[in-house]
């Protein structure tokens, strides 16, 4: 009977206080970060691309706090000097000049804008979905025909939207403002395209438990909608608050301007003569800022739904 021996093994834990190649970290326990050359100027050039995209929108917040001279004579200046707050004050109706009605034009805008984005949202919703899944002859025809409108230019609707309105005696009233804008066609392929993504079984499993066509769209697809519905309510806010030609065909009193055709008859001198450089400034930035402050609020929703329906695409 042979007798093995097995050689003992050192169980005791070993400390090694350097790395993988025998050398000593970094004091603290730190790895040095190597940054790439490329990344450095990919960021650069991003930083410069961005000064220049911002700088004309500095330049318009610095002009409304300038007096006339001032900006004439330094007009890429975003220092103001002297800071004078005439044009803010005109606007707002707090000094003897020729007042500029900046508050109708904002109420005008606010008002024709929320109708129009409600109206928007909620029939583009209908519309889309009565298109994807709705069976009913001529479907592909009004399909064609929507693709066939989205290909239309704006333009070439103005003096048709003009003889209609006139003709149903609207003209020159917040309706006519308001009704040829609650539909959009656009808006009507993005709610169908996504409803075309959204799996049948589970309408099936509403229909099953007894809800309605509208009880199954109102409760079970269209909350699935909702980066849609973001990404449609900030586009169709967008194009409402900014839309020009169409108020500017559909009416002419002063006290149904809005914002942006508002803005129109300051730059044509209707409300006083010279550049009036630092009225037109405010009142642009005014016009800027709820769209801005729109967009940066939802705008993680709006990146959302752009990628999946990247996506799902």
């Amino acid at each position: 009977m042979t007798t093995t021996t097995v050689p003992t093994q050192d169980l005791e834990p070993r400390t090694t206080t350097g790395g993988t190649d025998g050398t000593r970290p970094p004091a603290g326990g730190r790895r040095d970060r190597h940054v790439s050359p490329k990344k450095v100027a990919g960021y650069a050039i991003l930083i410069i691309f961005a000064i220049i995209y911002l700088y004309p929108f500095l330049i318009q917040i610095a002009t409304s706090f300038k007096s006339d001279p001032e900006s004439v004579a330094h007009p890429l200046s975003l220092i103001p000097n002297p800071f004078d707050l005439g044009a803010w004050k005109r606007m707002f109706g707090l000094t003897s000049d020729t007042p500029v009605p900046i508050m109708t034009w904002l109420g005008n805008s606010v008002l024709v804008t929320v109708i129009i984005t409600a109206s928007r949202v909620f029939l583009d919703s209908l519309a889309g979905y009565a298109l994807s899944r709705l069976h009913f002859r001529g479907r592909r025809f009004m399909f064609t025909a929507l693709l066939a409108v989205m290909s239309v230019p704006g333009v070439v609707l103005l003096v048709p939207k003009f003889l209609i309105v006139t003709y149903l005696g609207i003209f020159d009233t917040y309706t006519a403002m308001i009704l040829p804008l609650m539909v959009d066609a656009a808006g009507i392929f993005i709610m169908k395209q996504f409803f075309d993504s959204v799996s049948v079984s589970i309408e099936e499993a509403a229909r099953m438990d007894g809800a309605s066509v509208f009880r199954t769209f109102w409760s079970v697809v269209l909350p699935m909608a909702r980066p849609s519905l973001i990404t449609l309510t900030i586009l169709s806010f967008q194009g409402s608050w900014n839309e020009f030609s169409h108020f500017l065909v559909v009416t002419q009193r002063p006290e149904l301007k809005t914002m942006v055709t508002g803005l129109a008859s300051l730059t044509s001198g209707e409300l006083g003569s010279g550049t009036q450089f630092p009225l037109k400034m405010g009142a642009a930035l005014l016009t800027t800022i709820p769209v801005a402050v729109l967009f940066f609020a939802f705008q993680r929703h709006f990146v959302r739904g752009a990628n999946e329906g990247a996506e799902k695409g």
